[in-house]
C-alpha cells in the first residue's frame, strides 16, 4: 500500500496549528467566562473565527489533496499544493492574531491585514487550483 505521505505531512502541520488555535480560543473563553457565542467580546470573536476558518478549509483541502496524491502517486505538484496551503493557513492565522487584522475598518493597511489577505487568497486560489487539477486528472483517466 502506498501512503499519501505529503498529505500526511501537511495534515500534521495543520492539526498542530488547529489545536493551538482551539486552545487559544478556549483559554480566552475560560478567562472571560463565556461558554457559547462571543458576548460582544471582539477578541474572542477573532480567536474563534481564526480557529473556525482553518476548520472550514483545512479538512476538505486535505481530503482532496489525498485523492490527488492517490491518483498521481505524489510528486512535485502535490508538494507545491500542500506547501502553499500550509503557508497560507499560517499567514491567515498570523493576520488574525490582531484586531487590526480581523476587524480593520479599511482605513489602514497593517502587516496583519497583509498576512490575512495573503492567507485568504492563498487558501482560496490553492483550493480552486487543486479542485481543477483533480477534475482534470479524473477526466483523463
Amino acid at each position: 500500500m502506498v501512503y499519501p505521505l505529503t498529505t500526511a505531512m501537511a495534515g500534521a502541520f495543520l492539526i498542530i496549528l488547529q489545536q493551538c488555535l482551539m486552545m487559544n480560543a478556549g483559554s480566552h473563553r475560560a478567562k472571560a467566562k463565556i461558554g457559547v457565542g462571543y458576548s460582544e467580546d471582539r477578541e474572542l470573536e477573532r480567536k474563534v473565527r481564526r480557529h473556525g476558518n482553518l476548520a472550514e478549509n483545512g479538512a476538505l483541502f486535505l481530503v482532496i489533496l489525498a485523492l490527488v496524491e492517490g491518483i498521481t502517486g505524489g510528486g512535485t505538484a502535490v508538494t507545491i499544493f500542500a506547501a502553499i496551503f500550509v503557508i497560507a493557513r499560517i499567514s491567515h492565522a498570523v493576520g488574525f492574531s490582531s484586531l487590526s487584522g480581523s476587524h480593520a475598518d479599511g482605513s489602514s493597511f497593517t502587516p496583519f491585514v497583509f498576512f490575512r489577505m495573503i492567507g485568504a487568497m492563498g487558501t482560496g486560489l490553492t483550493g480552486i487550483a487543486l479542485g481543477l487539477y483533480l477534475a482534470y486528472l479524473l477526466a483523463t483517466l
